[in-house]
Order: structure tokens, then sequence, then C-alpha cells
């Protein structure tokens, strides 16, 4: 949820924030990422001269199946209960598989993190570290010559060496001093909201209230210092100091547990809970039909949803990109990092379901069981479905480093129905490039908008700005979908090129987020474009449509079908 937020730490640590706090920003308007820039000034998707334009071609929508895996949605929110794909075929709570495919009471989609008791796992393990101790007795102190291995065990080595290097003594592992830094930081942030709300006399507040807050006590005036700089530095001005505070903790809990794993076996969260045989693949019958399991897990993929399509046609909260969309959420992301299988089973159910787009924010830097990816990827294709990918929020290159799930196999095959999204923002929030994103001349096809990007949260009816590639990718998502709506024969293949092609080309330099040199945004990603919904709508409507299963035979791994 917050991306800079060890960065801006240890800034505040160091005492280079001012007593004063964070110097303001300019800001954004909520929904600027819909906006034309023409005629608003800001760098967003010209969304309203899109459905202008299919307005003056008299078009009518046909919907378009969404599916997002990601980690739950509020099925209960105003803005998205009407937009919810429920599956047809089965009849709610009845406890009885009645389409027979082996998900009971699927309504909404399927919980790939639950189990058959009613629970759902909520957090979990680094990949880094299940990597390391599953693979260490087979590795560790033993010399490997990786030109005898097969394709597979070489792929497999190496990642086990990275993992290694990364728990063992990595540069990117959090160090014991560091560790000791952000745990005080937070205790003091912890002291600093007591005495603030005895001050400001109520338990919950937000950024923007505390900014406006002006005390005169000199412990009051520190407290307020030492929370709302580290707020306004990770754009957390609307968050809550209580959503604030949970997230740091869940933070500093995390870098503790990347710290104790290069001694200490990861828990073994998913396998307690899901108790499916995780080695095979064909044991894909497990989980449970609960896609929310609460609001705290299902903030990111409520958020995600939100932008995608959230009701064009109620009149409150905001608008989605596409106006006649079904979400079909398919919950497979924990806190921490998600498992192969569980994405890989998760992509055949949306195909398997009618989705025409899958959207996909998440990533980690290991992949153990990558052939059940790229396997069920191979399987969208051949079904035309158009998988959209998050690029990650590291700030850095991933032509060099890693950020999986990727669009090439293990045998080096791309795949033509994956597009991967990295996040733009605007001159008045931080600049075109946002400073997070990843980026990649080669493995990033387009950017769009995911900073500060106000959508869906759980609560029923509760609206956030939130931050990521995470938002990035469902912008393009999004997209991808209403040009299915309104020219439905187009194949996957045909929308990624529409969508690259007619992306906005900049003249002006933008900053490399992992360094802050200027560069021509095509030197960070294929297109060198920022994705436009009205170019992108024009250029639909003079292709013919090509949307035929592509002639591509998936080498599958996954027996055939059985019933009940």
């Amino acid at each position: 949820m917050i991306i800079s937020m060890k960065r801006t730490l240890f800034l505040a640590i160091c005492g280079l924030i001012t007593s004063t706090g964070f110097a303001q920003k300019d800001d954004v308007p909520k929904g600027w990422h819909m906006m034309d820039k023409a005629t608003s000034g800001y760098y967003g998707l010209s969304v309203d001269k899109a459905y202008d334009f299919v307005k003056t071609k008299k078009l009518k929508s046909k919907t378009v199946i969404v599916a997002v895996i990601d980690s739950g949605i509020d099925t209960t929110h105003e803005d998205l209960r009407a937009i919810l794909w429920k599956n047809p075929k089965e009849i709610p709570g009845n406890g009885i598989d009645d389409d027979n495919n082996g998900y009971v009471d699927d309504i909404y989609g399927w919980n790939f993190f639950g189990g058959r008791d009613g629970r759902s796992v909520e957090q979990d393990s680094y990949e880094a570290a299940r990597v390391y101790h599953n693979l260490k007795s087979k590795y560790a102190g033993k010399e490997i010559n990786p030109a005898t291995l097969s394709a597979e065990d070489a792929f497999q080595y190496a990642m086990w060496k990275r993992s290694e290097k990364e728990i063992v003594g990595g540069d990117s592992k959090t160090s014991g001093l560091e560790l000791i830094f952000l745990k005080r930081a937070y205790t003091n942030c912890l002291k600093s909201d007591s005495i603030l709300r005895k001050a400001l006399g109520k338990e919950k507040y937000t950024g923007k209230e505390l900014g406006d807050f002006n005390p005169t006590e000199t412990d009051i005036k520190k407290a307020k210092n030492t929370l709302y700089s580290l707020m306004s530095g990770n754009d957390a001005l609307e968050s809550t100091n209580q959503e604030f505070l949970e997230g740091f903790g869940d933070y500093v809990s995390g870098e503790e547990k990347k710290t104790e794993a290069s001694s200490t076996a990861p828990e073994d969260y998913r396998g307690d809970i899901v108790k499916d045989n995780y080695n095979d693949f064909n044991d894909k019958f497990y989980g449970n039909p609960d896609v929310m399991a609460s609001n705290k897990s299902a903030l990111h993929g409520t958020h995600v949803s939100g932008i995608i399509a959230a009701s064009r046609k109620n009149g409150v909260g905001m608008d989605g990109i596409a106006d006649n969309v079904k979400i079909m959420m398919l919950r497979a992301v924990p806190d921490g990092d998600e498992h192969d299988k569980d994405i890989a089973l998760a992509i055949r159910y949306a195909v398997d379901n009618g989705a025409q787009v899958i959207n996909m924010s998440f990533g980690k830097g290991f992949s153990p069981e990558k052939k059940w990816v790229d396997d069920a990827v191979k399987y969208a294709e051949s079904k035309n479905v158009l998988l959209v990918h998050a690029a990650g929020n590291d700030a850095k290159n991933i032509d060099t480093t890693f950020n999986y799930p990727t669009p090439v196999d293990l045998e080096g095959k791309r795949p033509s129905n994956w597009i991967t999204v990295g996040a733009s923002g605007d001159p008045k929030a931080g600049g075109i490039t946002a400073s997070f994103s990843n980026y990649g001349k080669k493995e990033v096809d387009v950017f769009a908008p995911g900073v500060k990007i106000y959508s869906t949260v759980p609560g029923g009816n509760t609206y956030q700005n939130l931050q990521g590639t995470s938002m990035a990718s469902p912008v393009v998502a999004g997209l991808a979908a209403f040009l299915l709506e309104y020219y439905p024969n187009l194949s996957a293949a045909q929308v990624k090129t529409v969508i690259e092609k007619s992306s906005t080309k900049l003249t002006e330099k933008v900053k490399t987020p992992e360094t802050g040199e200027m560069a021509s945004l095509g030197d960070l990603s294929r297109t060198g474009g920022l994705a436009n919904a009205y170019e992108a709508i024009k250029l639909a409507s003079t292709m013919k449509g090509e949307r035929k299963p592509v002639l591509v035979k998936p080498t599958t791994t996954v027996k055939p079908k059985r019933k009940g």
C-alpha cells in the first residue's frame, strides 16, 4: 500500500526531514487518471473523449468478463455490487457443485487461498525464503556445474543461488542495524499517535486533518511533525492514522521476517489452511468460495477492481474505465508472496469461465514452479485471453532483474497475449514516470497512470488514493475491456497491438526511476508511450477483427478435468 516507506523512514531517522515536515507537492484531483491532457492539463487516459467517439459511431457495447487475480474484493461495495461476475450455472449457498467444475458454490469466482473449513490465508512468507530453505539440502555446500544440468534444473539452481545471496547475505536484505532503526521509528510513531489522539480528542484522523492542526505545546508539535512528515512523504494524507500505522507495522513485520529467514525456515501459512498436495498440480480442487476473506485482505483487490469497472451509471463514488464489465475475483495473492500453483490455476479458472482479460497486479523475484504458470499462459493464449501484468514497484530495470510471472517461458518463447505495464504520474504529482516504477526497454510494454489513483476500498461505500504499478495495470486492463466491449472481434494480440501503437509518444525527457537521470520514455519501455483510450478506440475502429483461437497447442501438465 505504501510504496516508498523504507526510503522515507530512513530520511526521517537520519534527520533529513525538517521540523516543518515535507515540502508540499502540487496535487492532482481525484480521477486525474481519466482526464485528457489537452483539455485538463493532466496526463490521463482521455476516457471521456473515448466515450464521445463511440457515441458518434453509434456503437453498442458487449459485456466483457475481466478476471482479477488479487487479494480479494468487497462484494458489498456500493460501486462494485452491480458489476460483479456471477456464475450463471451455480446456485448460491447450496453446498453443491452445480456446474461440475470442481469448485463448490463458486459464485463470484474462487479463493485459492482458502480451506475447506472456511478459513483463509491472509499473510504468507516470501518466495526467496521458501526457495532457499526448500532447496538448501539439494544444493548447499555442493559443487554444481550448471552446464551439466537440464534447462529446468539449471533454472532451478540459478534461482537457488540468487535466493542464497538474498537470504544469507544480499544487499537487498534489511540489516540488523537497519531493522533496529525501523522498529524505533515505528515505536516513535505509535507514541506520537497516542499524544495526537488525546490532543485532537478523537481516535481516528486523516493526514490532511493532521496537517490542518496547529498545536502550540512543544511535545504535541513534535508529535505532529513526526507523524505528518511520514504520512506526507508516503502520499498517505488521505489515509487515517490507523490505516497508516497498520501499514507501517506490517512493513516492519515483513522486514523482520526477511531478516530472520537466513536461519529459520518460513512458516507454512498456506499449507496449514489449504491442505492440498502442493507438489501435485493435478490436486487442484482446493480452496473455498470466500473471495473477500476480510477488509484488510480485500483492500488491494477492491481498489484494483474499481479502477477497471466501478459502476459508471450510479452517480456515486468514482467511475471505472470500462462501462460494461463483469469482474471475476480470483483470490490468490496474500500479504507476502503468491504461490505459482495458485496463480496458474487461477489463470485456468478465468479462461475456462469466460474471462477475456485477466489483470495480474502482483509480482515476486522468484518462481520455483514457473513451468506451471508458463503452461497456464499458453492455455490463455490458445483461448484468446489477454493477460495484463504490473511491472513492479522496485524502481528497477526488469530487462536485467526479476519480476515474476514473466511472459518469456523457460524455452525463451514469448506469447502474443501479454502486456506489461509501468506506472506513470503527472508533473503535478512527482513527475511523468512514477519514482517507484520498474521499467525496461524490452520488458515493459507501456506506461499508464499509477500515482494517486482514487478508487474503491472495503467498507461498503469507501474510497481512497493508492499507488503502484498495481494501479497502472488495471488502468490498461480496463482499457482492454473497453476496446473489446465495442470491438468484440479483436483478438487478444490485436488488443495488445492497439494499446501499444496508440500510446502517446512523449518528446520530453522523463526521470529514470532507479537513478533519477533524464531519459526518453522509449529508453524505459518498448513503446515509449503512455496509454490513451481515445487514440486506442480510434485505432481499433480501423482494424478488421481476428478473434479466433490462436493456433497454439499448449503442452499441458494437467490431466483431463474430472467431474465433481
